[in-house]
């Protein structure tokens, strides 16, 4: 499926330049609202924090307890750079007299560079302010449907929600993947929901008309104007398609065969010999995707500590350019976080493509989503093939995916 702080590498920037040419006005350590700033008026609003790590001044990014750590800051006479650790985006900013932070957050894209303004104020704690009291409770599951301006068709997900007081935590799940964690609170019956990961940069809201119907829901999503309606009924039973029927391997096409370059340009083949005879677990991902940022995660510290029972993991990076050099930039710094120790091949293929399941994998009926994961025997045929992923956002789900997972390689090492 499937954005970071501009706060955050405008902060950043803040931080290092309070404590040198600013000393007299410190970068005040603590929780921080911050804001990027919607042209249309509706901020995109998160927190972060401002700490000291290993005798360096860092932030995290915070969303539902997830704490999103970003530790590339350099700060040149007044101003404050900070780069975000995924998804090639920074925040670029200036400390003001009272204390606040004023800047851009930038997303470095293929082809062009997209900004926009955010502010950061210090000591704020809040998300969203709270005017009135809660006036119900939207904890539970939730069959919701999306539709886009100028589109007669609707897309199809599933939301959970906790709520505690009037605070709200929780995500949408989608075929494709989740929303990560979302944070907010139902101030009177008008739900707030917001993201921000340095990719993912979300606000959600809509009303309560009663227990178990919101309306008049608005997404909001990113830089530009995009935004959509949405309106969700409280269903337990909502589920969504079979994750292993929407991507299949063509009839009599059991086995895969491809060859990509690594990151040092050297050929890695699914017939090399270093995968006969295994389990071979292959993610298709990118290095743009926050749902493939979270399966990264997992089956990093997953292969090292399974490795030795005869299984393989395969990287196929599907980035937002053909240019080798660019997608090798892009992938070095995300695989580098997660100390990825098995290989990661670039296809040459964009993931906008229309034609990037014929070019990279014909055995495939349709690569409908990222990441996808297809799981190969030890003979060298698929045994299934997973689209989307349900990430540590979604609670009880991911550890449903865990088990699940653990429990499919442990039947095919025994095959």
């Amino acid at each position: 499926m499937i954005k970071l702080p501009s706060f955050l590498a405008y902060l950043c920037c803040t931080l290092v330049t309070v404590l040198s040419a600013h000393a007299q006005q410190p970068f005040a350590e603590g929780t921080w609202q911050a804001r990027l700033h919607r042209a249309d008026g509706a901020d995109i609003v998160f927190n972060v924090e401002a700490a000291e790590k290993d005798g360096r001044k860092v932030l995290y990014v915070l969303n539902a307890g997830d704490r999103l750590l970003v530790d590339d800051i350099q700060v040149q006479q007044d101003s404050i750079f900070i780069k975000m650790p995924f998804f090639d985006s920074e925040f670029r900013a200036a400390l003001q007299p009272n204390g606040e932070l004023k800047g851009r957050w930038i997303r470095h894209l293929p082809n062009q560079d997209v900004s926009i303004p955010f502010t950061a104020a210090p000591g704020v704690k809040e998300r969203f302010t709270q005017h009135q009291p809660a006036k119900g409770n939207v904890s539970g599951r939730w069959a919701t449907n999306f539709l886009v301006p100028g589109k007669s068709d609707s897309s199809f997900a599933v939301g959970e929600f906790k709520q505690n007081g009037n605070k709200v935590t929780g995500t949408f799940l989608t075929p494709t993947g989740d929303y990560r964690f979302l944070e907010g609170i139902l101030d009177g019956d008008t739900l707030k929901l917001s993201t921000f990961d340095g990719s993912h940069a979300y606000y959600f809201t809509a009303h309560l008309t009663d227990q178990n119907t919101l309306e008049q829901g608005v997404f909001y999503a990113g830089i530009g104007s995009g935004k959509e309606t949405w309106a969700a009924r409280k269903d337990a039973a909502a589920a969504l398609p079979d994750e292993t029927k929407l991507a299949t391997v063509k009839p009599g096409q059991s086995k895969l065969d491809f060859s990509f370059p690594d990151l040092n340009s050297k050929p890695v083949s699914i017939n090399d010999a270093r995968f006969k005879n295994k389990v071979v677990v292959i993610t298709i991902m990118g290095s743009w995707c926050p749902n493939c940022m979270d399966e990264t995660g997992f089956l990093s510290k997953w292969y090292e500590e399974n490795k030795q029972r005869g299984v393989e993991v395969i990287g196929l990076a599907y980035e937002r350019t053909t240019d080798f050099e660019k997608s090798k930039k892009a992938l070095s710094g995300f695989l580098k976080r997660f100390d990825v120790q098995y290989p990661v091949l670039i296809t040459g293929v964009t993931t906008s493509d229309p034609q990037r399941t014929e070019k990279t994998l014909p055995q495939l009926t349709a690569i409908k989503g990222f990441p996808t994961t297809i799981f190969v025997d030890k003979q060298g045929r698929v045994k299934e093939v997973h689209t989307g992923f349900s990430g540590p956002g979604t609670g009880e789900h991911y550890e449903e995916f865990k088990t699940d997972f653990n429990n499919l390689i442990d039947k095919m090492l025994k095959e």
